[in-house]
């Protein structure tokens, strides 16, 4: 055997058996860990709606809500409007919060999160925040059953063309708020804020607002 074969066995000896360069061995890094997001739980007489806050891409909005349950300024509250589709009785807003208490109980405004710039919609079970112009935001929220993409921003429209700021969703109860929804309305109040036939009478109770 020449010298030069040799050293050439020599060398393919210390080769890894499946050939080519040897391979570093690298830790693998650990899987990030998933904050879960935070979930609120509304008792009312007739069931118990759960929803689920997107603070992670409406964290204005969504911190607003937690801050309302922490300090309970919930408690107590009332849903006390429902608006329907024409033809879709079942399909629309359920609104709550404390439009009829007072005024101390309620922080200041808060920054307007479009939904073309949380990327959420207000689709059957969204949960957004009511107001009049943006920045006004403050306790009043309310729940779509159905479709109701019509309150999500859209540039293409003339003047505020912002919609309304969905934060959260609901993951549990969607019966419940339908059951809400089909309870009796006062048919004269609310004529002054064209709302007339949408106000429920009586209101109903939020019993329970709490983090889970």
């Amino acid at each position: 055997m020449t010298t030069q074969r040799r050293q050439l066995l020599g060398l393919m000896a210390g080769l890894p058996l499946f050939g080519g360069a040897a391979l570093a061995q690298t830790p693998e890094a650990p899987a990030p860990v998933v904050k879960p997001l935070p979930r609120v739980k509304l008792t009312t007489a007739k069931g118990v709606i759960l929803i689920e806050v997107r603070t992670d891409v409406a964290p204005v909005t969504g911190a607003n809500f937690l801050r309302y349950i922490d300090e309970k300024r919930y408690a107590p509250a009332e849903f006390y409007r429902v608006m329907t589709y024409q033809g879709a009785p079942s399909e629309g807003i359920l609104q709550g919060g404390l439009a009829h208490a007072d005024n101390a109980r309620r922080l200041p405004g808060i920054k307007h999160e479009p939904t073309t710039q949380t990327g959420l919609t207000h689709k059957e079970g969204a949960v957004s925040i009511a107001r009049f112009a943006p920045g006004t935001a403050t306790s009043e929220f309310f729940i779509c059953s159905g479709d109701s993409s019509n309150l999500d921003a859209n540039p293409k429209l003339p003047g505020d063309n912002l919609g309304f700021a969905a934060f959260a969703q609901v993951i549990e109860g969607m019966d419940v708020v339908r059951l809400l929804m089909a309870s009796p309305v006062s048919p004269t109040k609310g004529a002054d804020a064209g709302m007339k036939g949408q106000i429920l009478e009586p209101f109903i109770p939020i019993r329970f607002a709490r983090a889970t």
